[in-house]
């Protein structure tokens, strides 16, 4: 919600293009560089009261935003306080991530990674129209102001949760040095060939993602849409991703091969088909379905790590995994400019489609056993 009141700031103050990449790159790059920190930290102190702490922190820096806003201070001042704002929400995934599988039984943990997805997906759809409809009525520093009371409403939620061992951290009183604890959540996922190649999954279908964050407007224009239609395609991607996550909640979780496979097929095909389809409503039904694709290969993603994974490590493994795909949609967003240059809007589409069917039989060519896992603490 806030992202579109900054960058409606940045653009009225600066009229540049160039600032609004420089602030959605700032507001990115924390968690993709300071990720795995924010997993190390998640494995060595008490996981509740790092999700608080960093959901008060947030919420203080989304004052101080808006009052950069509101006076009207240096505009290179906006896009800092993002920044710290991301780096301050550095170790609140992987904390939630590795207390989800405490909370719930082994036999709904899967539904629940589900239920969190498909928060993040209701977010992106509904998150900009909120921001959009607040900056109809008032100004860039009220939306700013309201996202900060949403941070507020997250600490009241996790304090009415009790504390108890389903937040305590994997390697309680552990001081090893952080590069060392790093290396251990490394070798961790080295050790389950399983994890990197779900993880791997989950990076692929985010580089799709950041390639149609450049596609999907000269999209839009051949379907005859015009601008508005980039943001009816992204949002149809969106959609996709909670029809995906009421799918994913109903799996069985036990043929992770098969579904997995079929998954990045519903990814492959249809981003390939976008490259001739020639109206807005067969575009929009391709977006449906690529985003359904989607978010359950990043539901299996999620869900396959606490079963593949010692408990003491697996807020590490996230650590790593969440900057990996992050890093995954950056790169596609980079590439996907000079594949359009070299290839054609239709043969870069063909050819992104192509190759995550490629990919998908590369990671599914061996079998994929994910062990359930053994009863966990909760509260």
């Amino acid at each position: 919600m806030y992202n579109v009141a900054l960058l409606a700031f940045v653009y009225e103050r600066t009229e540049s293009p160039t600032w609004l990449a420089a602030t959605t790159a700032a507001r990115i790059l924390p968690i993709v560089v300071l990720g795995p920190i924010g997993g190390v930290i998640a494995d060595r102190y008490d996981r509740r009261r790092i999700i608080i702490a960093s959901d008060l922190l947030c919420a203080a820096l989304m004052v101080a935003l808006a009052g950069v806003v509101a006076l009207d201070l240096p505009v290179v001042l906006a896009p800092l306080v993002a920044a710290a704002a991301t780096l301050a929400s550095a170790a609140h995934p992987p904390a939630v991530a590795a207390s989800t599988p405490r909370l719930v039984d082994a036999s709904a943990l899967q539904r629940a990674n589900a239920a969190r997805v498909a928060v993040g997906q209701a977010a992106i759809v509904a998150g900009p129209a909120i921001g959009a409809g607040v900056l109809a009525v008032s100004s860039p520093a009220v939306a700013i102001f309201v996202n900060a009371a949403t941070f507020l409403v997250s600490v009241a939620l996790v304090t009415a949760i009790p504390a108890g061992p389903a937040f305590r951290p994997g390697n309680e009183g552990e001081q090893a040095h952080l590069l060392t604890d790093l290396r251990e959540g490394v070798d961790a996922l080295r050790g389950a060939p399983a994890a990197l190649r779900m993880i791997a999954a989950d990076i692929v279908c985010s580089a799709v993602y950041g390639i149609l964050t450049v596609t999907l407007v000269l999209v839009a224009g051949r379907v005859g849409a015009g601008p508005s239609g980039y943001g009816l395609l992204i949002g149809a991607f969106g959609v996709g991703g909670l029809i995906g996550a009421a799918v994913a909640s109903r799996l069985d979780g036990v043929h992770w091969r098969r579904t997995l496979g079929i998954a990045l097929v519903l990814v492959g095909l249809p981003v390939a088909a976008l490259g001739v389809a020639q109206t807005l409503w067969v575009a929009l039904a391709l977006g449906l379905v690529g985003g359904t694709g989607a978010v359950v290969a990043e539901v299996l993603s999620e869900t396959a790590l606490p079963r593949l994974l010692d408990d003491e490590v697996l807020a590490r493994a996230y650590g790593l995994a969440l900057p990996a795909a992050l890093s995954g949609i950056v790169v596609g967003s980079l590439i996907g400019g000079p594949l359009v240059a070299l290839l054609g809007l239709t043969g870069a589409l063909v050819a992104t489609g192509t190759g995550v069917l490629v990919l998908a039989f590369l990671l599914l060519r061996r079998p994929l056993t994910v062990a359930v896992p053994l009863p966990v603490p909760s509260v």
